[in-house]
């Protein structure tokens, strides 16, 4: 009786000892070993075959389409290079536009890709590729514009007036420079809202990127609706405002950003780039030049 007992707890400890040291070994295979290199997000995605990215439902930079489709600007240019990287597909998590920095971060996606301005504030947060097009801003207001709006100063001088902007977006602190004060702006969370409020009567103005507002007011096919054609550029801290825009990714993804690089320098070089941009709404005027991330991230 004793002897059994013996034996029975010697086989319990034996396989107690066989299961633990399988379970350490499935734990070594999966983890790196010593002296190894993690997989990089750009790994990663070229062996799973797909990417996802964060995008803020703005036309003509993200948006999706009612069948479902992710299309615009910046992810069309992201789709190819990133086809050309070794990754065919891309799946998209819709997002607000200011919170797009922080689900980066919190890693709910590996890539924005919502035509994001790249400036020293954002660029201390996440690592900007180079830009793929280069705007400025326009006004949108009711047909006839009868508070003669045709600049954010003008916007300033008359308390009454209201102008509706996205939440986050750059406009914001445009607008606040030129001496716009917070209870003048009506933030919205997105484009339509920001339409909805100037019918509504709730803003005299909306603003946003040039190719923004077109596509957003040929979308919206409201004749009591006017582009300010004659829109002054802001000028804050003493320079014209031309927004670049560029897709992102996590500060530790400096491979991924140099890969993506490479490959949209020869878009640029090739005419491609122009190509790719030209359904949303962009010409050669909104080609992004010789900028680059590290020159417009500087303070």
């Amino acid at each position: 009786m004793n002897r059994r007992r013996t034996w029975a707890a010697a086989w319990t400890a034996l396989l107690s000892a066989a299961l633990l040291a399988a379970g350490c070994a499935q734990q070594q295979a999966a983890s790196p070993r010593a002296g190894e290199a993690a997989e990089t997000t750009l790994e990663k995605a070229k062996r799973q075959g797909f990417v996802t990215v964060g995008f803020a439902n703005e036309k003509p930079y993200a948006y999706a389409t009612p069948d479902g489709k992710l299309t615009g600007e910046a992810v069309e240019v992201a789709r190819v290079i990133l086809k050309r990287l070794g990754i065919p597909e891309i799946n998209g998590v819709l997002t607000e536009f200011g919170s797009l920095i922080p689900g980066l971060k919190a890693k709910r996606f590996d890539i924005i890709t919502a035509g994001m301005y790249i400036t020293p504030q954002r660029a201390q947060e996440v690592a900007f590729a180079n830009p793929e097009y280069g705007i400025g801003e326009a006004l949108a207001v009711k047909k006839g514009n009868p508070l003669n709006l045709r600049s954010y100063p003008d916007i300033a001088a008359q308390p009454q007036a209201r102008v509706a902007v996205m939440s986050g977006a750059i406009e914001m602190e445009y607008l606040q420079k030129s001496g716009v004060k917070p209870s003048q702006m009506v933030v919205v969370p997105d484009q339509p809202s920001a339409v909805a409020a100037l019918q509504a009567g709730r803003a005299d103005a909306i603003t946003m990127t040039g190719p923004s507002l077109q596509a957003v007011l040929d979308s919206a096919k409201d004749p009591e609706l006017e582009r300010v054609m004659d829109f002054v550029q802001p000028v804050i801290d003493g320079k014209s405002v031309r927004g670049y825009g560029a897709a992102a990714f996590r500060k530790e993804d400096q491979d991924f950003v140099d890969a993506y690089n490479r490959e949209l320098q020869k878009l640029k070089e090739s005419g491609e780039l122009l190509h790719i941009l030209e359904p949303f709404g962009f010409t050669e005027q909104e080609l992004p030049g010789e900028e680059t991330a590290a020159e417009l991230s500087r303070p």
